[in-house]
């Protein structure tokens, strides 16, 4: 399903499914993963808008509104988080973390000389409020790189440490050193697989970083039979002259995606008029090439072999793409939708971009963007992918821009999360 669909199948019933409206400021959710490549918990990045005093009281003002009205712990489904708060908002409103215990902050080794950020932190700690030393800035060549931090290290719950800075013997020295501690250790900056390597024989707590959104490289890449099934579906899906009864044949013999399909789009997050019994119905209630991209969309979101959090960026990625496509042609913002749920295709498969497509049979437009950069969807692209990464300034938009795609933002990982709760269910 698209975003595009009518307004009465997309408008969620429930609060959980509604706008950003309220939550002024832009916000990212990076996730930390385990060695297992389950979510530990999200860092939330926010985009402090200008300069000085004002910009401040205009983070503070939105973290709090966040915080208090429900849409941080929306948007990180309830799951641990770690963000830095605004000096101000330490020291003058940090009880309401006390109502929040799924929420830590991160602190920085220069709180050590502020006294009073150092008496709050403290009463954080006793409150169980988890703390995130976050050691990126020590020097990589420092003999006793912590000795100055000890007031910190001994209020903090977990610290993290920059992968990217340090060489392979600094990193495990220092791991080792932090985990024999008793503290969980956090590496940070993993932005390739060579360092992920590194990272994941080591006693990390959670992993952070690109590298989980980057396709590792494969001499002579090999599709495993469900992943070449995957591909067939998704090209017979293609199929220019598929109408609902032909879209209804394609995926009978798929009774699990049927009932999830199904089940998703009755859901009350999407408050249908009425129940949904049949593909056929479906696709005629939402349109042939809308119902295609939600196929597409619920079938490469039930691969249980890769990583959660990278098959839910994807599903964002779609969903912000089409987003942006708005006031282009309708097949242009179905297109866009495409473009950015298999953006991630070769990181989802495990082979070449250029591979993994030879299979589709997808139009001109789509492929440009995916494989040459080019054409009308490769800016959306990235838009996207700058956004996600939290590089907010390089967009150069104005304040009332970025406030909606913070929105936009927001409704995808809404979206995203609702469609995949759907994707991942196992039937019995």
């Amino acid at each position: 399903m698209t975003t595009s669909t009518a307004a009465s199948a997309t408008t969620p019933s429930s609060k959980e499914g509604s706008p950003l409206s309220d939550m002024l400021l832009p916000v990212v959710r990076n996730p930390m993963l385990d060695r297992d490549e389950e979510l530990f918990a999200y860092e939330l990045v926010f985009y402090r808008q200008g300069a000085g005093t004002d910009a401040d009281t205009t983070l503070t003002g939105g973290v709090l509104s966040g915080i208090t009205d429900g849409a941080i712990t929306r948007l990180v489904r309830g799951n641990r988080a770690f963000m830095r708060l605004p000096r101000q908002l330490l020291l003058e409103q940090t009880d309401i973390l006390a109502h929040t215990p799924r929420l830590g902050v991160i602190i920085d080794p220069i709180h050590v000389r502020d006294t009073a950020v150092l008496q709050r932190l403290q009463q954080l700690s006793l409150r169980n409020c988890a703390l995130l030393l976050d050691l990126g800035d020590i020097d990589p060549s420092s003999i006793q790189p912590h000795g100055s931090l000890e007031p910190l290290l001994r209020l903090a719950s977990y610290v993290r440490i920059d992968a990217k800075k340090l060489d392979a013997d600094t990193l495990a020295t220092r791991c080792k050193q932090l985990f024999e501690r008793g503290l969980g250790v956090i590496a940070n900056n993993v932005d390739d697989h060579l360092t992920y390597g590194r990272c994941k024989n080591l006693p990390f707590q959670a992993i952070q970083g690109r590298y989980l959104l980057v396709p590792q490289q494969i001499e002579v890449p090999v599709l495993t039979p469900n992943r070449l099934s995957l591909l067939r579906l998704m090209s017979a899906l293609q199929e220019q002259h598929a109408g609902p009864v032909e879209l209804g044949e394609i995926i009978r013999d798929d009774a699990v995606l049927s009932y999830k399909l199904l089940g998703c789009v009755n859901s009350a997050y999407f408050a249908l008029p009425r129940q949904l019994k049949s593909i056929q119905q479906a696709a005629i209630f939402f349109g042939v090439a809308r119902l295609r991209n939600w196929i597409n969309t619920m079938a490469l979101s039930s691969m249980d072999d890769r990583p959660p959090e990278l098959l839910r960026t994807a599903l964002i990625r779609a969903h912000m793409c089409e987003k942006l496509a708005q006031g282009m042609p309708t097949e242009q913002q179905e297109m866009a939708f495409m473009a950015g749920l298999l953006s991630l295709l070769d990181t989802l498969l495990c082979a070449p971009m250029e591979f993994v497509l030879s299979h589709l049979p997808l139009a001109p437009e789509i492929r440009q963007a995916l494989v040459e950069d080019r054409g009308p969807f490769a800016p959306l692209l990235g838009q996207v992918t700058t956004w996600e990464n939290g590089n907010l300034q390089q967009l150069q938009m104005q304040p009332q821009n970025i406030r909606k795609m913070a929105g936009a933002y927001f409704e995808a990982t809404q979206w995203a999360d609702q469609v995949y709760s759907f994707a991942e269910q196992r039937t019995h």
